[in-house]
């Protein structure tokens, strides 16, 4: 294996690392706010969860991100790393902040970035970029919609219950949230995937994109071992600050969250687990009243979101002058 290769894999997984430190926040926080699980039970269930759902429900994410956004021929190694670079430093200065941006923005806009200095903007697929970008757009939306009517149905289904019944919405927290730790990982550990076996192509290491065995299994337990940290700053802003989350909003919000991200995981759709959340959390609580809500602190979020992809595309250029430089 060349040398270049196996210093692209590294930093890959640094990126895939700090994406489950990241995203823990999005399964975690409302599980662990409405107190149905103690904090370090639902990471390592959501760490195990995460580590099996790249096995379990394919890559077809990973063939979006490889080998559909920018012209395969225009990718470089140099390319690789200056897009995982500027990715792995936004998602820091997020996480320092307590920012729940997205981790699949950063390397999208890295990747555009990157590609664009090193050969222009013709080496952009367009049509392959309108679908990633209609899904990381669109998905926040059906979060925001689907979390309202879901718990609007779930509140039509317990009318005249007792207070007894957010032991049921507690307990079923168990399925829902390992639901959604399977689904991100399908999602997410596949964008590490795509770009690690991109690089096996660029460096020559296979003569076609395909994503093996043991691509799968570090990339799934790098960001299964990242979740397990868990990022406790993005797991305060979500859990807390949109409103005091109970049992029936965090159920309901899983459970939309889980649906959305596993449905576009099977598609190829490489959607941003942390809008999708955020917004199904933004959409439960607007089911009771919508200035329950903090919306406040969900502009913050939303500024957040549209400068990710313009500001991880401007460092990746810039890096790619860096690393083009040096090496």
């Amino acid at each position: 294996m060349p040398i270049l290769l196996i210093v692209i894999i590294a930093i890959a997984l640094v990126f895939d690392f700090l994406n489950g430190v990241h995203d823990s926040s999005n399964i975690v926080a409302t599980m662990i706010s409405s107190r149905a699980v103690s904090p370090r039970v639902a990471l390592i269930m959501t760490a195990c969860a995460e580590l099996a759902g790249p096995f379990l429900f394919g890559v077809a994410v990973a063939t979006t991100i490889g080998s559909e956004v920018v012209d395969p021929a225009a990718i470089t190694s140099l390319v690789i790393i200056a897009a995982l670079s500027s990715a792995i430093i936004w998602n820091l200065i997020t996480w320092y902040f307590g920012w729940p941006s997205s981790s699949s923005h950063a390397l999208i806009g890295g990747l555009i970035g990157a590609v664009a200095m090193a050969e222009g903007f013709g080496t952009i697929n367009l049509f392959g970029l309108e679908k990633v970008l209609l899904a990381l757009f669109i998905s926040p939306v059906l979060g925001l919609v689907l979390g309202y009517l879901v718990l609007k149905v779930i509140y039509f289904l317990a009318r005249g219950a007792t207070p007894g019944v957010n032991t049921l919405f507690k307990r079923g927290q168990l399925g829902t949230s390992v639901a959604l730790a399977l689904s991100h990982g399908t999602n997410d550990a596949q964008k590490t995937m795509g770009i690690i076996a991109m690089a096996m192509v660029t460096t020559g290491y296979v003569t076609e994109f395909q994503v093996p065995w043991w691509v799968i299994t570090v990339s799934a337990g790098a960001i299964a071992l990242g979740t397990l940290t868990g990022g406790w700053r993005l797991i305060r802003t979500l859990g807390g600050k949109f409103y005091k989350i109970r049992p029936v909003h965090a159920f309901g919000s899983q459970l939309t969250s889980a649906g959305i991200i596993m449905g576009a995981a099977l598609l190829g759709g490489p959607v941003s687990t942390t809008q999708v959340v955020s917004s199904a959390i933004m959409g439960a609580g607007s089911a009771d009243r919508v200035s329950k809500v903090r919306w406040t602190v969900a502009r913050d979020i939303a500024v957040a979101w549209l400068l990710t992809i313009p500001v991880s595309a401007l460092l990746a250029a810039g890096l790619y002058l860096i690393v083009d430089l040096i090496l």
